[in-house]
């Protein structure tokens, strides 16, 4: 009766080679990643309209490059405007380009048991940025950012880990859409405003 499975284990006769596939250089792959992009140019750079606003998509595992760790996207705010309201489990950070604002950050605790259950703080914290700041957004956390200028654009980059994504763990939850946002089926060019 003790250590049964001592027994049990050695049931079986499938066979399988998914470590020598790990172990094995992988010819195809190499090349492949030889042909992806290390330099992405603006013009290799895709605009979306999406709920969470305007975005020029910089690296992404849809597109053609190198880089396998991170997504990253710029984001302009037009004067007085703020971008979608949602969260995501990877954490991010936000390097301000220009402008000055400031993002609404609601805490999420989370209930597990046969199923997530999110439980959002009522009243968010606020953090105030201007150029050349980083702000950092915890996993989990429901952000919003705001334009506090009326008259000029704010613009930044965010940059996520992928690492969620490839765990299985890529949800995005869209709480509010960016006012500009009108759905449309799907991404639309958007060309860049003139200044």
């Amino acid at each position: 009766m003790t250590f049964e499975e001592a027994k049990a284990w050695r049931r079986g006769s499938a066979r399988a080679d998914h470590y020598a596939k790990l172990a094995r250089p992988r010819l195809g792959d190499r090349e492949r990643e030889r042909k992806r992009k290390k330099v992405v140019t603006p013009e290799d750079m895709p605009w979306e309209d999406s709920p969470q606003g305007s975005l020029k998509h910089m690296v992404n595992g849809d597109m053609n490059v190198r880089v396998n760790s991170i997504d990253a996207y710029m984001q302009e705010l037009a004067p007085g405007s703020r971008s979608g309201k949602h969260r995501h489990m990877a954490d991010e950070a936000l390097y301000v380009l220009e402008g000055q604002g400031y993002d609404l950050h609601w805490d999420v605790d989370v209930a597990l048991g046969t199923t997530y259950e999110w439980k959002v703080a009522e009243k968010p914290s606020k953090w105030e940025w201007e150029a050349g700041d980083l702000v950092w957004i915890p996993p989990n956390t429901v952000h919003q950012h705001f334009n506090a200028s009326a008259t000029a654009p704010a613009r930044f980059i965010s940059a996520q880990n992928r690492a969620f994504k490839f765990l299985g763990y890529d949800d995005v939850e869209q709480l509010e859409n960016a006012p500009e946002w009108k759905p449309s089926g799907g991404a639309a060019p958007r060309p860049p405003t003139d200044r």
